[in-house]
């Protein structure tokens, strides 16, 4: 009867581990594609035309559409996150977001600590001035007091050569663009140096308020999807996908629909 009753809880561990070893691969297989888990996006929301709130509250924008299109493909469901984009490096690194795909420049220090794709889109850093202001040269900023965003690649450019920011009055640190732009347009800084791309896209909603200018700050980047370290398989399958919608024409379309002509890297 010892016998008996030993060997059937023998069994019974054994249905247990082999029960509970079964479940673990099936959570490790769901973190790389093919199932119901929804691949997180983080995003500044208040980053037009990339991505960003709509009158109806609802997250729209050039990279909420590409991704939506890409885990689409994938067979995935999507949930976009808002964060603070200073943090997101933290963000992708806990695993609260397993994605960064909201206008995000590739670099070498970021590369550090992500996972990038193949670019996607060229960009550069400019500065723009209330729409009545006669700046037109770098010189002629110089003891002013200009704005950017917290976390961009405007400030790490900024914070990265001081001889350089050291000519302005002040460099003013905001949460987004939307408050630098609001400032801007109230008085309260002279210009701001931000993406050309969400610029020009934030000048046209108010024409009558700013302007481009041509003054460039540090070097051209790229935008890039970023990725945690370890999480390469993730990686490929979205990069996998962003070529197909490359070549069947959608990353084009999608770009018409926000810039009215395919501005995407080709």
């Amino acid at each position: 009867m010892k016998k008996v009753l030993l060997l059937c809880m023998s069994m019974l561990l054994g249905a247990m581990l082999v029960s509970g070893c079964g479940s673990e691969e099936k959570e490790t297989s769901s973190a790389t594609g093919g199932s119901d888990k929804p691949i997180v996006i983080g995003l500044d929301d208040s980053y037009p035309p990339m991505g960003f709130k709509d009158e109806n509250n609802e997250i729209v924008g050039f990279d909420v559409d590409l991704a939506k299109e890409a885990t689409k493909r994938l067979n995935r469901p999507v949930e976009f996150k808002a964060i603070d984009w200073s943090s997101k490096e933290a963000e992708l690194k806990s695993g609260r977001v397993d994605i960064l795909w909201n206008g995000l420049d590739i670099t070498e220090k970021r590369k550090e600590n992500m996972l990038f794709s193949d670019p996607y889109m060229k960009n550069r850093q400019v500065i723009f001035v209330p729409v009545n202001s006669d700046i037109k040269s770098l010189d002629q900023l110089k003891g002013k007091v200009i704005g950017t965003q917290s976390g961009s690649t405007a400030e790490d450019f900024l914070d990265n050569n001081q001889d350089y920011a050291a000519q302005f009055a002040e460099v003013k640190k905001y949460g987004d663009y939307i408050d630098a732009f609001m400032d801007l347009e109230n008085g309260r800084i002279d210009a701001v140096v931000t993406d050309e791309l969400i610029g020009t896209y934030y000048m046209q909603k108010h024409a009558d308020s700013f302007k481009e200018t041509d003054i460039v700050v540090g070097e051209p980047t790229d935008f890039g999807i970023a990725f945690a370290k370890d999480n390469q398989a993730l990686r490929d399958e979205v990069q996998k996908v962003m070529n197909e919608m490359k070549a069947d024409g959608t990353i084009a379309k999608i770009s018409e629909k926000w810039f009215g002509k395919d501005i995407t890297t080709k």
